[in-house]
Formats: structure tokens, sequence, C-alpha cells
């Protein structure tokens, strides 16, 4: 948690300086856990708050929205709260009086058994301006993803939505006494479709009051573990069954159980779990600007990805060097990019200085890949005279030696700081009058790996690792130990090119999969052509 002591906090942006004394509360409902599921007028709200104050079932991938935020996490883990509800109401209050923009980012919808009628009351009283942002509640949205409909016009006209632990005292604030249940289970029996939120603890004693007040032993029922996430799990049996299953599985919170004929439909409509990457655990080691991309992807197709970046991308420490090679783009025959990072660090520096893409003149573009062809297009408004159909630098060097006379010819290479020297001393090789190789950002080692990563690893739960440059797998290497290659047993090694394939074999790390061409579809493809393959967890 931050202090707000202060009048300014520093972040990744620069300083960033409290803001003037009339401050606003909005309670947004964040959705059931898969972050695109979150509201458009919510996602525009995250992105000019201040602070926010977030629950440990708010994915915290919605952070991303909002990096000057400063930010507090109140989350209520079974007995384990960050914060009592009298806390958090305070919070609210306090930051609203010291001006502040505050989202009260909650998990699923406010107004669905997540306090947020009383944290309205708090604000009211205390007369803080608020608003609220209903969110897609659990209870519709878990059964959903898992091929479980809540209505249905020829199963039930009604949906009822029951909190499952009213009694379960150890779920409460420690200050709160369990009140006696207001539940009129005689009623409840006889309706056609319930959901229980909360209820894993309790799901032997739901069943049975359903059952003791008349419902249909052979009822369908689900439970339903971090729906609409790559973590989803579904145990389907019957209200006489369902806890013992529940407890084979050892599903725990957060968990929605439904009850009512419309589970039966499951096996017709169940297309979340039927994605191709749906159950593999797999980790993106790319850089922290380049990881979304791959990330994005992977999720589509069902995976739970970790994010585990291995470089930092920073501008050079001196721009002198790049300044005076950007204003003579136009005196080279050839400038050259082997990476997008290098289009977009040359489009930003270009800017900076006050210059556009026109300062190359008549020089010709060569690239190295589709991703950089593309970022060139998009980036600079250019059209690429030369990309190899091999995206390696061996491949431009061996293009342009076929297609062009090299020799006495004025070459700009606009790359990173460790960029391999094979495609420089390819032209000096070849004769060319000048190699201008310059460094328009610099990579750098990070220190340590997210925690999330390191403990999926040790607990064998790691089905993929992903590596798109030499540099990332040396690094990734590093920051595992020494024992590295033992670490990774078992998991399954996926290149993007030759290039990266020749490093990981060095690293006695022999890829699984190799992307058949070296891009983020050819390694998204690969893995998922590898996982269809394979009816086992791991390739």
């Amino acid at each position: 948690m931050h202090d707000f002591a202060g009048s300014t906090s520093a972040g990744y942006y620069g300083t960033v300086t409290s803001p003037p004394k009339k401050g606003c509360v909005y309670l947004v409902g964040a959705g059931p856990g898969d972050p695109g599921l979150i509201t458009v007028r919510g996602l525009r709200l995250l992105e000019k708050a201040t602070v926010v104050v977030f629950d440990y079932l708010a994915n915290p991938q919605l952070l991303r929205h909002c990096p000057t935020a400063q930010t507090v996490y109140v989350g209520k883990q079974a007995s384990q709260h960050a914060m009592s509800q009298e806390e958090i109401n305070q919070l609210l209050v306090n930051l609203a009086r010291e001006g502040h923009q505050v989202v009260r980012l909650k998990g699923g919808d406010p107004f669905v058994f997540g306090r947020g009628g009383e944290e309205c009351e708090a604000l009211a009283k205390a007369g803080i301006a608020f608003e609220v942002v209903p969110g897609v509640t659990a209870a519709i949205a878990g059964p959903a993803y898992a091929g479980i409909p809540v209505t249905h016009r020829d199963m039930n006209s009604s949906f009822t939505l029951v909190t499952g632990h009213e009694k379960e005292g150890d779920y409460q604030d420690p200050s709160e006494k369990a009140l006696p249940s207001a539940l009129d289970w005689s009623a409840l029996a006889k309706l056609p479709c319930i959901a229980f939120y909360m209820g894993v603890k309790a799901l032997p004693t739901i069943c049975r009051r359903l059952i003791d007040n008349g419902m249909d032993k052979q009822m369908p029922a689900a439970c339903i573990q971090w729906g609409t996430t790559a973590r989803q799990r579904t145990v389907v049996g019957s209200i006489a069954d369902l806890a013992d299953k529940v407890a084979a599985a050892k599903l725990t919170p957060p968990a929605i159980t439904i009850v009512g004929k419309v589970v039966g439909l499951r096996g017709a409509i169940n297309w979340f779990e039927n994605r191709p990457l749906f159950g593999q655990t797999i980790i993106v080691t790319r850089t922290r600007q380049q990881a979304s991309d791959l990330t994005e992807k992977l999720e589509e197709l069902g995976a739970r990805v970790l994010e585990a970046p291995t470089i930092d991308l920073s501008p050079p420490a001196d721009w002198s060097k790049v300044d005076r090679a950007l204003r003579a783009m136009a005196e080279y025959d050839w400038v050259i990019f082997t990476s997008a990072n290098g289009v977009i660090a040359t489009r930003e520096r270009l800017a900076a200085i006050g210059l556009d893409s026109r300062a190359l003149g008549n020089a010709r573009i060569a690239a190295v890949g589709e991703p950089t062809t593309k970022a060139i297009r998009e980036q600079l408004n250019l059209r690429v005279d030369l990309c190899p159909e091999s995206f390696v630098a061996e491949a431009l060097g061996e293009e342009l030696d076929r297609r062009e006379q090299i020799k006495g010819k004025k070459f700009l290479l606009l790359r990173a700081d460790i960029a391999r020297a094979v495609l420089k001393e390819k032209l000096q090789k070849g004769g060319a009058a000048e190699v201008a190789d310059v460094a328009v950002y610099e990579s750098k080692s990070v220190s340590s790996l997210p925690p999330a990563v390191t403990e999926a690893i040790k607990d064998e739960q790691v089905n993929w690792v992903t590596f798109t440059s030499s540099s990332t797998a040396k690094n990734f290497a590093k920051l595992l130990g020494r024992n590295y290659a033992e670490r990774l047993k078992g998991v399954g090694i996926a290149s993007i090119g030759p290039i990266t394939t020749e490093t990981l074999k060095e690293l006695s790390l022999p890829p699984a999969v190799v992307a058949q061409n070296a891009s983020i579809d050819g390694l998204v493809e690969a893995i998922r052509q590898a996982t269809i393959s394979t009816s086992k967890g791991k390739p």
C-alpha cells in the first residue's frame, strides 16, 4: 500500500502532483476476471484516475490502464483481509477529501454481493461525490464461459442470485458476527435456476438443504472456479454428488455454483474451455515493451500467460551520435532496420529533433522480418525496398550482395546496442564505402523474474516458455540460476527462429517447436499446432 502523506509521488512517467481539492469516488465493476469484460466507461475512468483502490478479484492487468495512478490493495481473501470494510470506507472518504479522482475497482459488479452499497452510504454521509459504474457479474459471466446459459426459454424463466456464505463467519470481518440464515430454503428448492456466490466451503450444506426441501437429487449443478480466466476449472454433477466432486477436484474460492437444468447444455456449447491453448500455461520472455502483442495472441487462444521480461529497453545515454546519423540519412544509399523497436525509436527521435521520414531523402530502406516491415509502414509511412524471405540478418546481407553492388555504397544500420555484428561484417567484407552502425536504443537485463513466474516453474505448472531472441534466452537462463536446464525439464521450449534456436541449443535447451517464419504469428501457430497434436498437458 502506498503512503499518501506527501503531496507528490514518483512514478515511471515522472512526478505526479496531488490534484486540486475536489475529489470524487467512482465505484467501478471490474468484471469477473477477464480484463476484456470491463465496461468502456470503467476503462476511461481508470485512465483518468489519480488513485485506484482495488480488490482481490479485480484483475491486476487492468492497472496497466492507469500507469501514473497510485494504487492501494484492499483485497479480502477468505479470513485474510488487507483492510476491514470500515477502514476501506474511511480510506475512500479521506482520498476524496484530499482531492483525488478515486476509482474503487471491485470484482464483478459493485452492487452484487460487493458491498458497494455500504461504501456509497459512507460516501454520501461524508458528503463525497460518487458514481457507480456497473460491471459484469460472475454469476452470469462464469457460467457463460463454462457453456451454461443462465436462462433458456425451454428450461427456466427466472434466475436467482444467492450468497453462499451468509453463515460462514470465517469469511467475514473479524469484528462482525455471523448472522442466522434469512433464506427460505423451501422457496429456493422450487426455483429453476440458482447461482450461489462464495459457497465452496458451504457447498455440502447448500446441496443438503436443497434436497431436504424437495429439490430433485439429480438436478444438474456445476461449480466454476476462476471463471472467465485461463485458470477456469469446471466441475459438473448433480446436487447429490457435486460437493464430493468439488472436494475431489480440490476446487477453492473464488468459485460460482449454479444449479438448474441449464447446466446440461454445457456439453453442447462449452466454447471457452475448448479453445486450442486452454489449460496451457505459457511464459513470455519478451521485453516489457513488446510482451503485450504475443501475450494477447496466446490469451485469445485460451492460454494462461505469465510475462517474464528479461530485458528492458531504454534510450541511449548520449544522443549525439544518433542525432548526427539521423540528420545525415539522405547521404546514405541504404538505411537498414532489423527490428520494430529500432523503427519506433527512430521515429520518436526524429520527432524530438524536429524531423520526420522526409529526412531519409532518396535512401532506400531494407528490413529484417515482416514485423519490422510493418513498423516501417505504420510508423514512418514508407515502403520497404528489400526484405528477405528468411527473417535473419544473414539473409539480408546475402540479398543485398545478390541484388546490389555493395562495394562503394554507404549503409546506415539503426538498431540495438547489442545487435549481432554479422550484418555489419558482411557489408564491410563486400567492400561498402561506409557502414555506420548506430544504436538507437539500449537493451539492459532485468534483475529478477516476477514471483508468479518462479512459483509456476517451481510448482511444475508451466507448459511452454517462448523465446524471441538470443538475448532473452541467455538472460532467462541467467535469471533462473545454474540449474536452469533442470528447472525447465519437461517444459516445451518455443523458438522464434534459427538464430534463437542455435543459442537455445548451446544453452542445452533444445526447442520443441520453431516458428516456420520468424514472427510472432509464426511462433503462436507453432505452439498451437504442437498443442493440438498432443493429448498430454505438456509437449
